[in-house]
């Protein structure tokens, strides 16, 4: 099975500390666009989310906080994701709730290019840049995304090279792994 956990536990600090997925664009919140266009190509969803947990929660999917303290990132996200499907053969697909553009068939591509490479990691590459909070990892690699946050690191990139992984590219969309980080950004892609 693959299970989509939508990435929200961030402090929101480049958008005032707001919490950015319950932003609205065009009239909804961002966690809700990314619910319409990832929940298709999963068999569940799941949202971290450190602060919030109760509108989260009305998305009528799981809500889950890290099992780091401090807002430690996205992978603290993932192994927060990881820890409540322990012991299951899946895998998890990452997607910020600050993204609402997601493609619609990232589950696919991702889960074709490693099963192709023999992968435990795909990682999308978008517009000559790795999108490290695009991934798909197989759950047997969460020893090892434990032990790395352990040691205190957080880089995305510095995890999944360490793994079993393969690029993806998704040059043919690169719109579509926009973050709505700011004000500005958000005003932006707001529909007229």
């Amino acid at each position: 099975p693959v299970i989509g956990l939508i990435l929200a536990g961030g402090q929101g600090s480049r958008m005032g500390g707001v919490d950015k997925g319950l932003v609205e664009l065009d009239g909804k919140s961002m966690t809700a666009h990314v619910i319409e266009r990832l929940a298709p190509q999963t068999d569940r969803l799941v949202i971290n989310a450190n602060r919030n947990a109760d509108i989260y929660a009305g998305f009528g999917v799981p809500v889950i906080a890290d099992r780091l303290p401090d807002y430690a990132g996205p992978l603290a996200g993932l192994d927060a994701g990881m820890h409540l499907v322990a012991g299951e053969d899946a895998w998890i697909v990452t997607c910020p709730c600050d993204s609402p553009f997601v493609p619609t068939d990232l589950v696919g591509r991702l889960l074709a290019a490693a099963n192709a490479a023999g992968a435990d990691v795909a990682m999308v590459r978008a517009g000559g840049f790795n999108q490290p909070v695009f991934l798909l990892a197989r759950t047997r690699v969460a020893a090892s995304l434990a032990d790395f946050l352990a040691s205190g690191d957080r880089k995305i990139d510095r995890w999944v090279f360490g793994c079993a992984h393969v690029i993806v590219d998704f040059d043919d969309c690169v719109e579509a792994f926009a973050n709505i980080n700011t004000r500005e950004e958000l005003a932006a892609h707001q529909k007229a």
